[in-house]
Protein backbone atom coordinates (compact mmCIF):
# COMPACT_ATOMS: atom_id res chain seq x y z
CA UNK A 1 0.00 0.00 0.00
CA UNK A 2 0.99 3.55 -0.84
CA UNK A 3 1.80 5.71 2.53
CA UNK A 4 1.64 9.24 2.39
CA UNK A 5 2.76 11.61 5.24
CA UNK A 6 1.71 15.09 5.23
CA UNK A 7 2.72 17.96 7.15
CA UNK A 8 0.92 21.53 7.51
CA UNK A 9 3.45 24.17 7.28
CA UNK A 10 7.02 24.21 6.78
CA UNK A 11 9.96 22.92 8.90
CA UNK A 12 12.00 25.89 9.68
CA UNK A 13 15.12 24.32 11.97
CA UNK A 14 17.88 22.50 9.83
CA UNK A 15 18.64 20.15 11.71
CA UNK A 16 15.05 18.73 11.90
CA UNK A 17 15.13 19.09 8.23
CA UNK A 18 18.27 16.49 8.45
CA UNK A 19 16.62 14.08 10.43
CA UNK A 20 13.52 13.82 8.46
CA UNK A 21 15.92 13.39 5.30
CA UNK A 22 17.61 10.37 6.57
CA UNK A 23 14.21 8.60 8.13
CA UNK A 24 12.46 9.40 4.74
CA UNK A 25 15.43 7.57 2.62
CA UNK A 26 15.35 4.56 5.17
CA UNK A 27 11.56 4.22 4.80
CA UNK A 28 11.78 3.60 0.85
CA UNK A 29 13.16 0.62 1.52
CA UNK A 30 10.10 -1.06 3.30
CA UNK A 31 7.46 0.88 1.78
CA UNK A 32 6.43 3.14 -1.33
CA UNK A 33 6.66 6.24 0.64
CA UNK A 34 5.90 9.90 0.00
CA UNK A 35 6.05 13.10 2.30
CA UNK A 36 4.53 15.82 1.42
CA UNK A 37 4.62 19.75 2.91
CA UNK A 38 1.63 21.33 2.39
CA UNK A 39 1.37 24.87 1.90
CA UNK A 40 1.03 27.66 4.14
CA UNK A 41 -2.25 29.60 3.75
CA UNK A 42 -1.71 32.98 3.28
CA UNK A 43 -2.62 35.80 5.86
CA UNK A 44 -2.22 32.98 8.46
CA UNK A 45 -0.59 35.30 11.01
CA UNK A 46 -3.76 37.52 11.08
CA UNK A 47 -6.44 34.88 11.34
CA UNK A 48 -7.70 33.50 14.44
CA UNK A 49 -6.85 30.16 15.43
CA UNK A 50 -10.24 28.99 14.85
CA UNK A 51 -10.38 30.09 10.94
CA UNK A 52 -6.82 29.14 10.27
CA UNK A 53 -7.50 25.41 11.02
CA UNK A 54 -10.93 25.65 8.74
CA UNK A 55 -8.95 26.84 5.99
CA UNK A 56 -5.92 23.99 6.77
CA UNK A 57 -8.92 21.73 6.86
CA UNK A 58 -10.30 22.69 3.91
CA UNK A 59 -6.48 22.15 1.84
CA UNK A 60 -6.07 19.02 3.50
CA UNK A 61 -9.91 17.65 2.38
CA UNK A 62 -9.59 18.98 -1.33
CA UNK A 63 -6.36 17.01 -1.46
CA UNK A 64 -7.89 13.34 0.45
CA UNK A 65 -9.45 10.79 -1.93
CA UNK A 66 -12.67 8.87 -0.96
CA UNK A 67 -10.46 5.38 -1.12
CA UNK A 68 -7.49 6.78 1.12
CA UNK A 69 -7.39 6.18 5.16
CA UNK A 70 -6.20 8.90 7.24
CA UNK A 71 -4.64 8.98 10.46
CA UNK A 72 -4.17 12.16 12.49
CA UNK A 73 -1.13 12.44 14.54
CA UNK A 74 -3.17 14.07 17.44
CA UNK A 75 -2.57 14.69 21.21
CA UNK A 76 -5.66 13.15 21.77
CA UNK A 77 -4.66 9.61 19.75
CA UNK A 78 -3.95 5.86 20.73
CA UNK A 79 -0.40 5.35 22.08
CA UNK A 80 1.20 2.66 21.82
CA UNK A 81 4.84 1.37 22.71
CA UNK A 82 7.14 0.33 19.55
CA UNK A 83 6.03 -2.76 19.44
CA UNK A 84 2.00 -2.09 19.38
CA UNK A 85 2.57 0.45 17.54
CA UNK A 86 4.41 -1.86 15.06
CA UNK A 87 1.32 -4.58 15.42
CA UNK A 88 -1.23 -1.45 14.61
CA UNK A 89 0.46 -0.45 11.90
CA UNK A 90 0.74 -3.86 10.22
CA UNK A 91 -2.88 -3.77 10.76
CA UNK A 92 -3.53 -0.43 9.31
CA UNK A 93 -1.46 -1.30 6.08
CA UNK A 94 -4.03 -4.61 5.34
CA UNK A 95 -6.57 -2.14 5.36
CA UNK A 96 -8.35 -1.69 2.10
CA UNK A 97 -7.26 2.26 1.46
CA UNK A 98 -6.18 3.37 -1.38
CA UNK A 99 -3.40 4.96 -0.09
CA UNK A 100 -2.38 5.33 4.00
CA UNK A 101 -2.44 9.24 4.74
CA UNK A 102 -0.81 10.58 8.36
CA UNK A 103 -1.31 13.83 8.83
CA UNK A 104 1.26 16.11 11.18
CA UNK A 105 -1.49 19.18 11.73
CA UNK A 106 -0.51 23.13 12.28
CA UNK A 107 0.20 24.68 15.51
CA UNK A 108 -3.31 24.92 16.41
CA UNK A 109 -4.34 21.28 15.50
CA UNK A 110 -7.22 20.16 13.32
CA UNK A 111 -10.36 21.52 12.60
CA UNK A 112 -13.58 19.78 13.10
CA UNK A 113 -14.21 18.36 9.97
CA UNK A 114 -10.78 16.73 9.45
CA UNK A 115 -11.60 14.79 12.90
CA UNK A 116 -14.76 13.83 11.48
CA UNK A 117 -12.89 12.41 8.14
CA UNK A 118 -10.30 10.75 10.51
CA UNK A 119 -9.92 7.20 10.05
CA UNK A 120 -7.74 6.97 13.43
CA UNK A 121 -5.94 9.30 15.72
CA UNK A 122 -2.62 8.56 16.83
CA UNK A 123 -0.23 10.04 19.52
CA UNK A 124 3.65 9.52 20.16
CA UNK A 125 3.68 10.46 23.53
CA UNK A 126 1.32 12.35 26.18
CA UNK A 127 3.86 14.89 26.35
CA UNK A 128 3.16 18.07 24.25
CA UNK A 129 5.73 18.44 21.16
CA UNK A 130 5.91 20.78 18.65
CA UNK A 131 4.44 19.75 15.67
CA UNK A 132 7.59 20.41 13.85
CA UNK A 133 9.48 18.27 16.07
CA UNK A 134 7.24 15.49 15.97
CA UNK A 135 7.55 15.35 12.24
CA UNK A 136 11.15 13.56 13.08
CA UNK A 137 9.79 11.49 15.86
CA UNK A 138 7.13 10.26 13.58
CA UNK A 139 9.49 9.49 10.73
CA UNK A 140 11.91 7.32 13.03
CA UNK A 141 8.75 5.28 14.92
CA UNK A 142 7.73 4.48 11.55
CA UNK A 143 11.07 3.39 10.46
CA UNK A 144 11.50 0.92 13.84
CA UNK A 145 7.67 -0.42 13.35
CA UNK A 146 9.07 -1.69 9.88
CA UNK A 147 12.03 -3.08 11.33
CA UNK A 148 10.33 -4.83 14.23
CA UNK A 149 7.55 -6.11 11.30
CA UNK A 150 11.22 -7.48 9.08
CA UNK A 151 12.57 -9.09 12.49
CA UNK A 152 15.44 -6.53 12.15
CA UNK A 153 17.79 -5.52 14.50
CA UNK A 154 16.86 -1.93 14.82
CA UNK A 155 14.97 -2.02 17.69
CA UNK A 156 16.69 -3.47 21.07
CA UNK A 157 13.35 -5.57 23.06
Amino acid sequence: MKVAIWYIGKTNQAYLRTGEAIYEKRLKHYLPISVEVLPDIKNAGKMRPDQLKQKEGELVLGRLKNTDGLILLDEAGKTFGSVEMSRWLDKQLQQPYGRLVFLVGGAFGFDQTVYQRANAKLSLSKMTFSHQMIRLFFLEQLYRSMTILRGEKYHNE
